[in-house]
């Protein structure tokens, strides 16, 4: 392998908790609850999986599944999308949905997982091109800088840019492109055995790993260091 394409959310890097992600939010907006208020709200928005990258299976009312099915094809639709679904639970103050959405976007609400940096460099150390392939309707870049992945990555491909989202094969051909790479060269891996295994209707071939959170996945991307080396797959 001379290239690794990465999905970024549940397979680089994992959201906060819903109950950071809340909290945070209450306290920027001045907003004070009860212990069994707060509760009660993080537990209905948990539910429903209103918090981006945090559930794989959220559930969708019925009324925002159009839009659901092309959140990642514009940064309009993505943030239609997550507030219509945060909306479904009634939050002290509606402007507080807006909050939620902003707040995903932000750095402090990401992590790495624990072997995110070493593989990272370990594959930049071993002269392998690295790119990025999320479905997604903001600019992720600012999270690489803050948490210092921005330098092991050559190129990122965001859905929402392109107006393409995964599976559909051409936007991991546009990463392809970007790196110069051969499919049968390039490894793919990601959380989402659905829109990441697209890569494979190119020739590529993919890892998975499972969306959990940082703390239940402590070495799920050290193989890669192997398949990219020839030891292992």
């Amino acid at each position: 392998m001379k290239g690794v394409l990465f999905d970024f959310s549940g397979t680089l890097l994992r959201i906060e908790t819903t109950d950071s992600w809340l909290r945070a939010c209450l306290d920027e907006a001045g907003v004070e609850l009860s212990e069994a208020e707060f509760r009660r709200y993080a537990d209905q928005l948990d539910h429903i999986g209103a918090l981006p990258g945090g559930t794989p299976t959220p559930r969708v009312p019925d009324h925002l599944l159009d839009i659901w099915a092309v959140r990642d094809e514009s940064a309009e639709n993505h943030r239609a999308a997550y507030t219509g679904l945060s909306g479904v639970v009634e939050l002290p103050s509606p402007a507080l949905h807006s909050t939620l959405y902003d707040r995903h976007m932000t750095p402090p609400a990401w992590g790495p997982y624990p072997d995110t940096a070493p593989v990272l460099q370990g594959l930049r150390e071993h002269g392998v091109r690295v790119g990025v392939v999320s479905n997604i309707g903001w600019d992720l870049r600012p999270v690489f800088r803050e948490h210092g992945l921005d330098p092991y990555v050559d190129t990122y491909v965001l859905s929402y840019e392109h107006g393409i989202q995964k599976p559909d094969p051409r936007l991991f051909a546009v990463a392809l492109e970007q790196l110069a790479m051969a499919p049968e060269d390039t490894l793919m891996v990601g959380d989402d055995r659905h829109a990441d295994g697209g890569a494979a209707q190119l020739g590529c071939p993919v890892h998975f790993v499972d969306h959990l959170p940082a703390h239940e996945r402590p070495g799920q991307l050290l193989p890669v260091l192997d398949l990219v080396d020839g030891r292992a797959g």
